[in-house]
């Protein structure tokens, strides 16, 4: 039986890690295993089989057929990119909001105007599945030139049961027919809908939404991995988030929810004593729930285009790289932050967050992937793993962090379990 892909003679490979570690923290995240002159063999399985220097490989796999070989001469290999925040489904354009907060206007400022959320709520419960699917699609397949092969995406437009299954039907559909990775979260508990206080809301999600998402979780008609809540002053309060979050945990769904972004709420402290796999946002996180997020192994997940777009604090990524967090990023790709691409956002992290290349580079392959329960098959290049990676037609690695907004030219090939599902051939005659 043929292997499918030979990556051969790439003057860099970033494995990341090469010791099956699950997450990097501290001194972890700023030395990744990087080879040099080398190559990779992708089976039949879409697995990776062999990694090293390309004159062993040559000599190893010399008259073993391939279905493709990619040349790497010259360029790198890096994992593919791991997006772990994201809203991709949705109706209602909100550009017009962008101007409002371009003109000073705050989140809530928006929200309480009747734009935001409610207005995105609005559209999407109108909208037809058919026409979320086809947005979603363009959406990922964007996500999916710009090095993302692993994507979280949320529910959380529609705040009642029927929006909310037909945005997770749409997820899963995606999930099943496309060749990107999705992790699929389930954020009913996004926005307490109108004309309903949080308590009512709370127990719709409870007595109404969960048990009817359990059902179509346990005949297969649906996936969902995570449950998500915006944690939040006006929007879920502490024990109403940890009702939810609890009964999610129940249900097998790992705990990812929206925290500490507008007010310091303690909600890390909440996540970490929850077990909380991941929690989101963290711009206004104190000390104590800085520790015990590090105490806890709950990955912070931070997201520089939010705090960039609505001119929030940063979140204080050192202080949590030093305390010994695990940290992750994401696009957090949303209406009210249109984002799509993971290299401008490891770009604004190491800028506006002080992150070093190599720790943002962590923070979206393998970090991004524990905050998705999903460190053991992706994350990184090693052998068994997914093979899941970006060919990128420079030098160096660090040029798809150091060119901002550069991908659509560096990023050569996108393979997927060893597919190629994107090849950027910039050499055709136009």
């Amino acid at each position: 039986m043929s292997n499918k892909l030979l990556v051969k003679n790439a003057k860099q490979v970033v494995l990341i890690c090469n010791n099956g570690e699950k997450f990097l923290t501290k001194d972890g995240m700023q030395r990744l295993c990087v080879i040099e002159n080398s190559s990779l063999v992708i089976g039949s399985d879409g697995l990776i089989k062999d990694i090293g220097p390309a004159s062993t490989i040559d000599f190893q796999y010399a008259g073993v057929s391939f279905d493709k070989v990619i040349d790497a001469t010259g360029m790198c290999v890096i994992p593919g990119l791991v997006d772990a925040h994201t809203h991709p489904v949705w109706a209602g354009d909100r550009v017009h909001e962008f101007a409002m907060k371009l003109a000073g206007a705050t989140y809530m400022d928006v929200h309480r105007a009747g734009g935001g959320i409610h207005f995105t709520v609005e559209h999407t419960r109108a909208a037809l599945a058919s026409t979320l699917l086809a947005s979603l699609t363009g959406r990922l397949g964007r996500m999916q030139r710009a090095g993302t092969t692993l994507v979280e995406c949320k529910s959380g437009y529609g705040l009642e049961l029927q929006t909310e299954l037909k945005m997770l039907e749409v997820i899963e559909t995606a999930r099943r027919t496309l060749p990107i990775n999705i992790s699929s979260t389930y954020c009913g508990a996004h926005a307490v809908p109108k004309g309903k206080t949080v308590a009512e809301a709370t127990t719709d999600i409870l007595q109404v939404q969960l048990p009817q998402l359990r059902e179509r979780m346990s005949t297969g008609a649906l996936r969902v991995d995570n449950i998500d809540v915006f944690c939040e002053q006006g929007v879920f309060d502490l024990a109403s988030t940890s009702s939810i979050l609890q009964a999610g945990l129940d249900m097998g769904l790992n705990i990812n929810f929206h925290g500490d972004e507008l007010h310091p709420m303690n909600s890390a402290q909440l996540g970490a004593e929850l077990g909380a796999l991941a929690i989101s946002h963290l711009e206004e996180v104190t000390d104590e729930g800085i520790a015990a997020m590090a105490t806890a192994k709950t990955a912070a997940v931070l997201l520089p285009t939010t705090a960039y777009i609505l001119r929030l604090p940063q979140p204080r990524a050192r202080d949590m790289l030093d305390a010994g967090v695990i940290v992750a990023l994401g696009s957090d790709f949303n209406p009210n932050a249109y984002c799509c691409s993971m290299p401008v956002v490891m770009h604004l992290a190491c800028v506006n967050m002080r992150m070093s290349m190599p720790e943002a580079l962590a923070a979206a392959t393998i970090n991004a992937a524990y905050a998705l329960g999903r460190s053991h098959t992706h994350g990184s290049l090693e052998v068994n793993k997914h093979a899941d990676l970006l060919v990128l037609n420079a030098p160096r690695w660090e040029h798809l962090i150091y060119q901002l907004g550069g991908h659509q030219e560096l990023i050569r090939y996108v393979v997927i379990r060893g597919n190629v599902v994107y090849n950027n051939d910039k050499t055709m005659d136009f």
